[in-house]
């Protein structure tokens, strides 16, 4: 079978089946083996009934103790039965499921697997796998099983079946890894490592495997970043720029002064903007650090130079608070500039009348989504374009762009604190400004690791606060990798919640499974105060700016990298008001204590990617999330940073020895460079 054969050509996969392996961007056979698991759950011996942990997948043995009950209504029937070991008794409930009352009714030895969480009644194991008779659970014992991203309709066992098909059907990819590379590292045959990703023998097995694609997809990145940049490097800046004195106008009349490294970081744009070749920077800044205004001078300059700035947002919400604090600014202070919004959810009018201006030049500051590089947008003279890390501009974008006119500077704004060391990896393409040190009007947020006994004082302090008129985060981690799941946890956290808080107060949700309108629907709603507390997945760490927020609590902290901890936490603190972070965590382990009380002692971002880097190790990579940085497939710049740093190095090699890969063992390599260049810069690159 052809490895580039569409994935309808194996057997079972139909039409309709087709469709909802495309929704996960698998359309060939090819796409199907490289589309890793997201976890694996590891089949340990059960533990004793009085040793399971909330927020933790654990297996019990045991015997039904008493009778098994169903209760509920006639569309959400809840099916409970105690199990009872010589340590203790735990009780368990599956939704929809009562048949299993006939099923579980018979005596004897039963094995449970599933997810133990704290309600008002004590522990509690949720919707477990039953393994009956328990014979059946040695089986897998010992094993690790794949846990695949889903989408409704496809389960992890379709998808499992496809991957072993494809795994046995000789359409194994060709290596194109050189093989002094290979040997110099010591990785596994290509063959051996893709079966590994999939079904592993062992952790051990699995940790080579993956370090060997996680090494790939580095050398890939750092060898394309190389070749953009050499592309690009010293494009001249067609652009007619002078400073204009109603900058400094403008900053003085500020009620506040910005902070010295937002000037050197001012000083640096504007320098390059009125210089003789084309800006690409990236700005990183902490969060609060005050990067917008930055950014809004980067526009202003562009402007009053007679030129258009366009500022692109990861959302359609987060670019109508731009876009309205940039209007009030640009009217406030007397600036002679028209800032315009462009977002796919205006009407087919709206976007017209938006295009014609645009085209005209009469608006210099547009601000929007993806839409900004729709093909109806004509620019009369883009001379800059921001962007969020979220969207960092592939080069294909960047083409879009440069073909309504001449190429563009380019700034690129990063909350995330990615160690220098790390940074000029990966940013590689472009020059870096840091902007370290926080606003003075700024109060530190107030951190505290509690444990889930602390739940009732934490909800008590949210209601307090709701009371003085504030507004309040709760961050749920996933239950499972299933969207689904995923939903139904935070919807029945948060309908928990509002039974404990009370109709005064308002509690609303949010989760990935949600349609982009009704999320924008729900931060708008948040932004103005009509929802108080706010339930949501982690799709809030790249959300609008709420000044009135003043508390976030997150469950299952362990569950979570200290990076991405640390930028949750930057959804508070952003006001007048003393802004509190609670982590809640169920774990007692040293090591967890350990790594949460570096957030807990410190709002430094860079000092606490660099503690991440120094604490994450192998046992990380079993069911933690991803640090999203630059959305690699498998590779995480902090677990994997010495990695990145022997890719880089070999990537240097490479090209030192044979610029061009022109050589025949370097030939497979530039053949699948070529392929993935594309696809890779429109995610990765500028």
């Amino acid at each position: 079978m052809n490895k580039n054969a569409g994935i309808s050509t194996l057997k079972g996969i139909g039409e309709k089946t087709e469709k909802l392996f495309l929704k996960l961007g698998v359309a060939t056979v090819d796409d199907l083996l490289h589309y890793y698991p997201r976890t694996y759950e590891i089949f340990g011996p059960p533990v004793p009934v009085s040793e399971v942990q909330e927020g933790h997948i654990c297996t019990v043995s045991g015997a039904v103790f008493g009778r098994i009950q169903v209760s509920g209504t006639k569309n959400m029937q809840v099916t409970t039965l105690y199990l009872k070991d010589l340590t203790g008794t735990l009780k368990v409930i599956w939704f929809r499921m009562p048949f299993l009352r006939n099923t579980l009714g018979r005596s004897g030895p039963v094995i449970l697997r599933g997810r133990v969480v704290r309600k008002r009644d004590g522990l509690v194991m949720e919707h477990p796998q039953i393994y009956d008779p328990a014979a059946r659970y040695n089986e897998k014992l010992h094993s690790m099983q794949p846990v695949y991203g889903l989408t409704a309709g496809l389960t992890n066992n379709a998808i499992i079946k496809a991957v072993r098909q494809a795994l046995e059907s000789n359409s194994i990819p060709e290596d194109f890894l050189p093989e002094e590379l290979e040997t110099a590292y010591n990785f596994p045959p290509y063959e051996a490592a893709l079966y590994e990703m999939h079904f592993p023998h062992s952790k051990e097995t699995f940790i080579e495997a993956r370090r060997r694609f996680v090494f790939e997809e580095f050398l890939t990145f750092v060898l394309s970043l190389r070749y953009v940049k050499e592309s690009g490097e010293r494009m001249k800046n067609h652009f007619t720029m002078k400073q204009q004195p109603a900058i400094d106008t403008f900053l003085q009349s500020l009620p506040y002064e910005l902070t010295a490294a937002q000037m050197r970081v001012w000083n640096e744009i504007q320098k390059e903007m009125t210089g003789d070749y084309v800006m690409s920077r990236l700005v990183q800044g902490d969060v609060g650090s005050g990067k917008t205004i930055v950014a809004f001078l980067g526009l202003l300059l562009s402007g009053l130079n007679g030129y258009q700035g366009a500022l692109m947002a990861p959302t359609e919400v987060l670019a109508r608070q731009h876009y309205e604090k940039i209007s009030g600014m640009l009217e406030h202070y007397g600036l002679p500039l028209k800032a315009e919004l462009l977002t796919g959810s205006m009407t087919a009018k709206q976007k017209r009348e938006a295009y014609v201006r645009i085209e005209s030049g009469s608006s210099s500051i547009i601000i929007g989504t993806h839409a900004l590089i729709q093909e109806k947008v004509n620019y009369r003279n883009l001379a800059l374009v921001i962007t969020d890390e979220q969207h960092r501009f592939g080069v294909r974008q960047r083409e879009q762009l440069a073909g309504k006119g001449l190429t563009p500077h380019i700034l690129v704004m990063s909350a995330t604190p990615i160690p220098r060391t790390l940074g000029i990896i990966l940013y590689g393409d472009l020059d870096i400004s840091v902007i370290n040190e926080l606003p003075m009007n700024r109060l530190p947020i107030k951190n505290c690791v509690v444990d889930t006994g602390y739940r009732p004082k934490a909800y008590a302090f949210i209601r307090q606060q709701t009371e003085l008129g504030r507004q309040c985060y709760v961050i749920c981690p996933m239950v499972e990798e299933s969207e689904n799941l995923d939903a139904e946890n935070v919807t029945d956290y948060s309908q928990m919640l509002q039974e404990i808080l009370g109709p005064s107060i308002r509690v609303g949700y949010l989760h990935g499974k949600m349609k982009e309108k009704e999320k924008d629907e729900i931060m708008t709603a948040f932004g103005r105060n009509e929802i108080q507390v706010l339930v949501s997945t982690t799709v809030v760490e790249v959300g609008i700016d709420v000044p009135n927020a003043t508390v976030i609590m997150i469950e299952n902290a362990e569950r979570f990298g200290l990076a991405q901890l640390h930028q949750l936490r930057g959804r508070v603190g952003r006001g007048k008001y003393q802004s509190y972070c609670i982590f809640m965590t169920a774990s007692r382990s040293k090591e967890t204590k350990e790594r949460l009380e570096i957030l807990n002692h410190s709002n430094d971002g860079f000092y606490i990617a660099n503690e991440d880097l120094r604490l994450r190790g192998p046992g990380d990579l079993f069911g933690i999330r991803q640090s999203g940085v630059l959305d690699f497939k498998i590779a995480d710049v902090f677990q994997d940073a010495a990695l990145l740093q022997e890719a880089n190095a070999a990537a240097e090699r490479l090209l030192l020895e044979d610029p061009d890969l022109s050589q025949e063992q370097h030939r497979k390599l530039k053949d699948h460079l070529q392929k993935k260049l594309k696809d890779l810069m429109l995610e990765t690159t500028l």
